[in-house]
């Protein structure tokens, strides 16, 4: 474990973490994001002129582009208000809508969960239809990608914290949806993020990955699993490859992280490790994952190229997930780092 301390490195670039030149325009974003979660009106005035993204039980509303992507439906307020007086007769569904961020002109984005409304009477109204966001991951956009993750993951945490573990009392959000306040004693609920270590272990020439039987047919990703309680990153990365192959690392070094909205709302922590060559053999827990494999430089690559997952009949073929995931970015990093390392 020693070893694995003294080689750590984080790794914390500006240019990743902080907005360049342009922080002028940043620091902006953040008061007025700042100010909509601390005063209700001035979040009910910026929800008059926002931008709403909708959901059905936490599936969000999507349109397929010309280009066979898609991307969700541009709804801005007024839009919503009229779907909203055709098909419900509850007037204050609109004040639901639960702040996520604002666009480079402060224009406020919000979401709005229509579940208790017929689903295909609002697709028909919006011209757009709900699907699933894990599945749709494929076909987004980064930005749209990151904002409809963020919006499932506070509809969701405001489904299951209506009512407070210490009195049993029901909680009441804000008008910005940041927080819950206990009606009785008082106390404030946040939101709040697990955190899960993800990591690509590599043996120099190939790179290790894995599957869980929930993944679809040919699918395999990087190792995860949740840090323990007490633990460090470094502590749970060692422990989840030592459970599930077990290998024993002996460098890891961070690469970034990244908010992930399932099973319910992950800080994913991910990492590049290494093994000695001399002890690569797998020892899989098939409790824990279906299968693990090492693959060569060339089957990733020609992985990182199958745009969209196979269709079903299809032989089977290896792809990996999302441009949006972490694991995607991780596979990507190390891809770059051989050929890097073969033209030198």
């Amino acid at each position: 474990m020693a070893a694995v301390f003294r080689h750590l490195r984080i790794i914390l670039c500006a240019t990743k973490c902080l907005p360049s030149r342009c922080c002028s325009g940043f620091i902006s974003r953040a008061r007025y994001m700042n100010r909509l979660k601390e005063d209700d009106e001035a979040c009910l005035a910026a929800l008059q002129n926002g931008h709403i993204f909708l959901f059905h039980r936490l599936s969000p509303l999507l349109q397929r582009t010309e280009r066979g992507t898609l991307k969700p439906a541009p709804l801005v307020t007024s839009d919503v208000q009229s779907v909203l007086q055709r098909l419900s007769s509850d007037g204050s569904l609109l004040k639901r809508s639960v702040l996520i961020g604002c666009s480079k002109q402060n224009q406020a984005l919000f979401c709005l969960d229509v579940g208790e409304l017929d689903q295909v009477a609002v697709e028909e109204q919006c011209e757009g239809n709900f699907m699933d966001l894990r599945k749709s991951l494929f076909l987004l956009t980064g930005a749209e990608a990151h904002l409809l993750a963020k919006g499932k993951a506070l509809l969701r945490w405001h489904q299951t914290n209506r009512f407070c573990s210490a009195t049993g009392q029901p909680t009441h959000r804000n008008q910005a949806g940041s927080q819950r306040v206990c009606s009785s004693s008082g106390i404030v609920y946040y939101p709040l993020m697990s955190p899960v270590v993800i990591v690509l272990v590599s043996d120099g020439k190939r790179c290790l990955l894995g599957r869980q039987s929930s993944f679809p047919r040919g699918m395999y990703s990087a190792l995860a699993g949740f840090c323990d309680m007490g633990e460090s990153l470094e502590e749970a990365l060692c422990r989840e490859v030592a459970e599930e192959v077990g290998l024993e690392l002996q460098s890891i070094s961070y690469s970034s992280s990244q908010h992930w909205p399932f099973p319910h709302s992950s800080l994913m922590l991910g990492c590049h490790a290494s093994v000695s060559p001399a002890h690569t053999q797998l020892q899989v827990d098939h409790t824990e994952l279906e299968d693990a494999r090492w693959f060569s430089l060339e089957e990733v690559t020609s992985a990182l190229k199958v745009k969209t997952p196979p269709s079903r009949g299809d032989p089977p073929i290896l792809w990996l997930p999302p441009k949006q995931a972490i694991a995607h970015r991780l596979i990507t990093e190390w891809v770059q780092s051989k050929v890097q390392n073969s033209e030198c």
